[in-house]
């Protein structure tokens, strides 16, 4: 299997010479190395991890032979441009959603007679749609950690405990089952609060009703992502309804993901279900998001994509339909899965039956 450097000279228009990488993220990605200060130049000759003496022990480590560790004794910019000028790169493109107008500017003035093409970010996204099996793997890891955090929390959770509480706990649970952080700031909203599909968790008293979790971990640099919706106290017959039409949106639309299934056809089935139940109006974000190295790219599970956009065997995406009723509550059921040659490949393996707590 070709690596991640060599997937990125394969996408290169032939024209160009090469890509100047300045994202954390995506320097990760092509190199297996995570480090905070530094660049990575690949060119159609020689390849090089940009860094300096703080990282250089670490580099030779974790690098492949595919790159050549550079501790510039200048300044970095300086000896990148002399590593364009010996392996006479004449178009070389950059990161264009991450790089700033002033970056721009300095990459300009010194990478001198060096034409610099935009674009990057947008050839690296589309690599990154697609994971390999190693990926996976690191993927379903960090969503083993993700399941155990949530059999955790049901049984931690206590009526006289605040939100912020049960949203530390999450976390702190995660790092102690090995991951290295959180893949996103924890949602754990309750009550009126779950309305709020993106609702930060306070310093206040758990409040009856829906409960919504969304947390994720990252692990080895990739990330989880699920959300679980319980019930503190009973749920009336409102609440059930809500709830079941939320997770037979969500049933369906797994159901419909397989390899060439449109993305906006597949947020379609469970926009439909939820609007038809008498809820038009209250489900106001896409479908859902790939999952990676970033918590949110591509592909996107939405309404908004271009039509016509299909899935890959290899993407991972989130299904995660939600309904929310401004002022009352909220409700959203969230799984994580990856197309596969016969349908999908669910990470998620937490309960989706309506739970009831004290």
């Amino acid at each position: 299997m070709k690596t991640a450097k060599e997937r990125l000279l394969n996408a290169l228009a032939p024209d160009v010479d090469g890509m100047f990488v300045s994202s954390e993220l995506n320097i990760f990605y092509l190199t297996n190395f995570d480090y905070t200060d530094g660049f990575v130049l690949v060119t159609r000759n020689k390849s090089y991890v940009i860094t300096d003496f703080r990282y250089a022990e670490a580099a030779k480590a974790a690098v492949s032979d595919e790159f050549e560790i550079v501790v510039p004794q200048n300044r970095m910019l300086i000896e990148i441009a002399s590593l364009l000028e010996e392996n006479g790169v004449k178009k070389l493109m950059f990161e264009d959603g991450f790089v700033s107008c002033a970056d721009h500017a300095r990459f300009a003035d010194l990478f001198k007679g060096c034409e610099l093409v935009p674009g990057g970010t947008d050839v690296l996204s589309t690599l990154r749609e697609v994971k390999t099996e190693a990926e996976l793997e690191k993927i379903n890891a960090a969503q083993k950690i993700t399941d155990a955090a949530f059999a955790h929390i049901l049984e931690f959770i206590k009526p006289e405990m605040t939100e912020l509480e049960v949203a530390l706990e999450l976390e702190f649970f995660m790092r102690r089952m090995g991951a290295q952080s959180t893949a996103f700031d924890t949602i754990a909203v309750s009550g009126a609060s779950s309305s709020l599909p993106h609702g930060v968790p306070q310093a206040r008293k758990l409040e009856k009703g829906f409960f919504t979790m969304d947390f994720g971990a990252r692990l080895d640099g990739y990330c989880s992502d699920m959300t679980r919706t319980v019930v503190l106290g009973k749920a009336d017959a409102d609440m059930k309804k809500l709830y079941n039409t939320v997770l037979s949106a969500q049933l369906a639309a797994l159901e419909a993901i397989h390899e060439g299934a449109e993305n906006a056809k597949i947020d379609k089935i469970a926009r439909d279900i939820i609007d038809n139940a008498g809820y038009k109006g209250c489900f106001g974000h896409g479908l859902g998001h790939g999952v990676g190295l970033y918590i949110h790219e591509s592909p996107r599970v939405s309404s908004g994509v271009k039509e016509g956009t299909t899935l890959a065997v290899g993407n991972v995406v989130t299904v995660e339909p939600g309904i929310y009723i401004e002022g009352k509550y909220g409700c959203r059921i969230e799984d994580m899965v990856a197309v596969t040659k016969d349908g999908i490949r669910n990470f998620t393996q937490s309960p989706k039956e309506l739970i009831e707590l004290f």
